[in-house]
């Protein structure tokens, strides 16, 4: 969780102003979908973290 919320600010969230609470909420969102869904860490064989998970409980 540390790596996360480590790349979460370093990211999303330095240098960034959101104008309210809702703006901020759904960057998060959008944010959290891109890390699960799209982003492809090489320590994952080149799969995001969803496909990754979902393959290594195929096995």
């Amino acid at each position: 969780m540390e790596n996360f919320f480590g790349r979460l600010k370093v990211e999303m969230f330095y240098g960034e102003e959101f104008e309210s609470a809702g703006e901020f909420i759904g960057e998060l969102k959008e944010y959290i979908d891109y890390y699960n869904n799209d982003r492809i860490p090489m320590k994952l064989n080149g799969m995001s973290p969803v496909q990754y998970r979902t393959h290594s409980q195929a096995i």
